[in-house]
């Protein structure tokens, strides 16, 4: 296996059609493999690929010193390196870890205006404030976010073809039953990304050697690198507070309310000491994080409550790293989870809705008797969505739909290891099927 397929494949073929492309960032958090996936497409599509790295090629970092023309920072290039060429129209210039070198934003207006040369940046935003990327790239610069694997890229990376995979969306848009081995094989394929997560070394660790060794060492080396880039890259706020918050996050996922709170990261905490520091893990990539509606009524992002949220790993394989040693085998085998069971499939489920560009909402009433995981929405109504880690019953999901006190909610989702159905209230669907949803729920409204 030569490496793996990713969605930016397709995004970064489409881009280079358009003739009046934009420069293009790509973000997100670091070791997903935007640098593999950008690099792959520059030297099948390019007969000239300019590379160069501002973390670990410092002195580059000055090619702007003499201003933002565009024949100007090509000359500087070339004095550090005369061996590269710059063919005009055949030429991709890729700036990787932008964040270390935020003057190269503003060299994208140029860039654009000259269009003798493609330009894509690449920079995991660690430890800068993405704002003062955008003020001095406004208008001229186009984003593409990327995470680490999908369900469906894993899926790809397993072998299977894009006919298969839309094979089972045309069942869930008809609400037709997966057969018997279609629901087991990939209910088995759901569990070992929950295990593995998408993190590119762990998967593609897992598909060359068919099995799981090294795996967990894997995670738990990630775990380890993206404390030390908190340490690294956390300018202005306390790291040590930022790295509190981290560590903490599977501890309040075992809760039964999984809010978390500050004043319970460390006695004595106070909510001051620790401003900036959950948004800079979400600004990082590094957590999830997901409000708490005030009601639920749209709009969803007009409605929630900024001081009640839970924090979810980016990548459920990660959070199966910093359990117990033997959590891997656990999952696989669905034993000894207990409750925290629920966490793992609401950990996974959320990032299975950030990844298909869903903002996190849930709810919960003040006496803790009606309560949703999640929310999304359609063209005329909101949908809860409820994760069923077992069969126990769906009291809130029936509340809420069938309630006068709730207009806006129509109908219900419930995520579960069951087959495809609808009861006439809600839809049962594979928690494997939920990478679909968005297609799912605006071309639903289409028939």
């Amino acid at each position: 296996m030569e490496r793996l397929k990713r969605k930016i494949d397709m995004f970064l073929e489409e881009w280079k059609k358009n003739d009046d492309r934009l420069p293009l960032i790509v973000k997100g958090a670091r070791q997903i493999g935007k640098t593999e996936a950008i690099r792959h497409f520059a030297n099948k599509t390019y007969k000239s690929v300019v590379e160069i790295n501002f973390v670990i090629q410092k002195r580059f970092k000055t090619i702007f010193n003499d201003g933002f023309e565009v024949d100007t920072i090509l000359r500087n290039i070339s004095f550090y390196d005369p061996d590269l060429v710059f063919p005009e129209g055949e030429t991709l210039i890729f700036f990787d870890e932008i964040q270390d070198c935020i003057n190269c934003a503003t060299s994208l207006k140029a860039f654009k205006e000259d269009m003798r040369y493609d330009v894509i940046c690449s920079g995991s935003l660690m430890g800068i404030n993405y704002r003062e990327i955008e003020s001095n790239s406004v208008g001229y610069k186009e984003d593409y976010e990327m995470f680490s694997l999908d369900f469906e890229e894993f899926l790809w990376a397993k072998g299977y073809r894009a006919e298969q995979i839309e094979e089972l969306y045309r069942k869930l848009l008809a609400t037709t039953p997966l057969t018997e081995i279609e629901f087991n094989v990939m209910m088995e394929c759901f569990r070992e990304y929950m295990v593995l997560g998408g993190m590119p070394a762990v998967v593609f660790a897992f598909i060359n050697q068919k099995n799981y060794s090294g795996t967990l060492n894997t995670q738990r080396q990630l775990l380890l690198d993206y404390e030390e880039d908190i340490t690294k890259y956390a300018e202005g706020i306390d790291q040590a507070r930022i790295l509190d918050i981290y560590r903490k996050i599977p501890a309040f996922l075992g809760k039964t309310n999984k809010k978390f709170q500050i004043s319970k990261v460390r006695k004595g905490a106070r909510n001051r000491e620790y401003i900036g520091t959950v948004e800079w893990l979400v600004n990082a990539g590094i957590v999830n994080i997901c409000y708490c509606m005030n009601y639920p009524e749209l709009p969803l992002k007009g409605n929630y409550d900024p001081g009640n949220y839970k924090l979810y790993y980016c990548d459920t394989g990660l959070l199966v790293g910093a359990l117990d040693d033997e959590t891997q085998y656990d999952l696989r085998t669905n034993q000894n989870l207990n409750t925290y069971k629920g966490a793992l499939y609401e950990n996974v489920v959320g990032e299975i809705l950030v990844k298909q560009g869903y903002s996190l909402f849930f709810y919960r009433n003040e006496s803790g008797t009606l309560e949703m995981d999640f929310f999304v929405r359609d063209a005329e109504s909101l949908i809860p969505v409820e994760v069923k880690a077992n069969n126990s019953s769906v009291h809130s999901l029936n509340t809420l739909v069938n309630s006068s006190e709730y207009p806006d909610i129509k109908y219900g989702i419930k995520l579960a290891a069951r087959n495809i159905g609808f009861n006439g209230k809600f839809y049962t669907i594979p928690y494997f099927l939920a990478f679909l949803l968005k297609r799912y729920l605006r071309e639903k409204g289409l028939r």
